[in-house]
């Protein structure tokens, strides 16, 4: 099982290296193979007033650093063709943001790299039009057609994280994570599928009280991995704190999962 988990962003190096610690057993276990996930921008705040982390250069040297006190492969985002020759210097895994799901030259740049890559599927994007940003990749990679066995050759997986539906909210269709897993793995990003992403006060709310059962239902169905934000105290995260599951609820939830998925 592939599990990507850390803070939304990285809001100081002390914090970073904090969560970081509390996550080495999910290295250590056998049954996961696991990347420490923290963004070193958020291009896609709600708000200009938002903040959105320490900037590519500093944020790098941080996941560097983690990389090599801990050990973990890292997966970051990147929101432009220039970031990404630098961050795949210092990460395993480039994930392309849900709304960017769709941009050719992020996607053709991410896949010129050895890295793997994960692209989330955009919240106004059917899942069986997730084949086409597939082949984006599969393509440059030399491959020319979308199946999971190509992906998994090729580092490729997709990510499920709900649609919007009315009126700031999202709903996750638990067929899109048997749609997307015709074309490529599949990583249910049970934290963000919570978001409420048009809050009245400028800032992306949520309700992670609702993570587990998404989580479950995703395990049930059957997936290849999961994406969880966490934190020590969501409650003063500086982005996507409604959405994340606190670091001491974390292990109860994946050894459930582990369950299911043993069924």
């Amino acid at each position: 099982m592939i599990l990507l988990s850390g803070p939304c962003v990285i809001e100081s190096e002390e914090n970073i290296l904090k969560i970081a610690k509390e996550l080495q057993p999910y290295h250590k276990d056998k049954e996961i193979d696991f990347y420490f996930k923290a963004s070193f921008d958020k291009a896609n705040r709600t708000s200009l007033h938002s903040f959105r982390g320490l900037g590519m250069e500093e944020g790098l040297r941080i996941l560097q650093r983690v990389k090599e006190e801990f050990g973990y492969k890292i997966v970051t985002d990147v929101h432009e063709t220039y970031q990404v020759e630098p961050v795949s210097q210092v990460v395993d895994m480039l994930q392309i943001p849900a709304f960017l799901c769709r941009q050719t030259d992020l996607l053709v740049a991410c896949a010129k790299t050895t890295c793997k890559i994960n692209i989330k599927k955009g919240q106004f994007l059917d899942a069986n039009a997730m084949q086409y940003p597939a082949l984006k990749v599969l393509e440059t990679r030399g491959c020319n057609e979308a199946t999971y066995e190509n992906a998994q050759k090729h580092g490729l997986y997709l990510c499920e994280r709900g649609n919007t539906f009315g009126y700031g909210n999202l709903v996750v269709d638990m067929r899109n994570l048997v749609f997307m897993r015709a074309f490529a793995p599949v990583i249910f990003d049970a934290t963000h599928s919570v978001q409420m992403p048009t809050a009245k006060d400028g800032k992306t709310g949520g309700d992670s009280s609702m993570v587990p059962y998404l989580a479950r239902a995703a395990a049930a169905v059957g997936v290849d991995g999961f994406f969880f934000e966490t934190h020590f105290d969501p409650s003063i995260a500086l982005s996507d704190g409604p959405n994340m599951i606190q670091l001491d609820q974390l292990n109860t939830l994946i050894n459930t999962i582990k369950k299911i998925r043993a069924i």
